[in-house]
């Protein structure tokens, strides 16, 4: 099993900056990608950015240029850096990881942690 524990929520105006992190513990030996995806009241959860074990990150077309994903290994923590925040940014926002060799976008998901821009 893998334990997910997001920070770094909050609320911000528009325009705003905040950096979301991800620890994550456990069976972490098993874990490719981390992401992180968002979920707006009333709509379905979203990818946001996912970044693979070796580095390689997608990003939503709604956060390109403006969201960043990283991941420090030897943490065992993902981060989303958020810039130029959008009202519509906000929901609540889940880190998630993806085993190897896995067929669902994510395996395990931590709590969430609310972002709210204001506008």
């Amino acid at each position: 099993q893998v334990q997910l524990v997001e920070s770094g929520g909050g609320l911000v105006q528009a325009g705003g900056s905040l950096r979301l992190s991800c620890a994550a513990s456990g069976s972490i030996f098993s874990i490719n990608a981390m992401g992180w995806y968002r979920q707006a009241p009333g709509k379905q959860r979203e990818l946001v950015a996912r970044i693979s074990s070796g580095g390689r990150t997608n990003y939503a077309d709604s956060v390109k240029g403006r969201f960043t994903i990283s991941r420090d290994n030897a943490k065992n923590t993902v981060y989303l850096q958020m810039t130029s925040l959008k009202p519509e940014d906000t929901a609540v926002y889940y880190c998630g990881a993806a085993r190897y060799y896995s067929t669902s976008p994510s395996d395990y998901w931590g709590q969430g942690t609310q972002v709210t821009v204001s506008s």
